[in-house]
């Protein structure tokens, strides 16, 4: 039984090293189990990319981690018990996921063809340009 507030904990430090065990019977099983650990590893790979880290060494890091309970704080940028931190996903959430890639995974396993869009690497927007004095203030500055 999952404790609601160990979900996601649970779900990343014992589901994925489980799942990289399962014995696939066919490329359509093997991509389900794929979409499933893609899914498990998104929301810890999307924090560490919006905090500027690398997400695949955080993601590679925890799943290396002897403790079940730690996980990546992105505000102090530091290693953590995610418990002990307060830091806890809702139940909800982390139930979202697992549905959605399971959709996902069960809609692939029964099409012929899927097309894709390959996501690119859009450039950072540069830095805003100063603000100009404000005209017709008179001599206000």
């Amino acid at each position: 039984m999952i404790r609601r507030e160990l979900s996601f904990i649970f779900l990343f430090h014992r589901c994925i090293p489980s799942l990289n065990n399962v014995t696939s019977e066919s490329n359509d099983e093997e991509s389900g189990v794929n979409i499933v650990k893609a899914a498990l590893t998104a929301p810890c790979k999307t924090i560490a990319k919006n905090a500027g880290v690398d997400s695949e060494r955080v993601v590679n890091k925890l799943l290396q981690s002897p403790d079940p309970n730690e996980g990546y704080d992105a505000l102090h940028d530091k290693y953590v018990d995610m418990i002990q931190a307060g830091i806890i996903d809702p139940t909800k959430v982390v139930r979202s996921a697992l549905q959605d890639a399971a959709g996902v995974a069960s809609l692939l396993s029964t099409a012929d063809v899927v097309v894709t869009e390959i996501p690119k690497e859009d450039p950072p927007m540069p830095a805003g340009g100063g603000m100009g004095g404000m005209g017709g203030m008179g001599g206000m500055y």
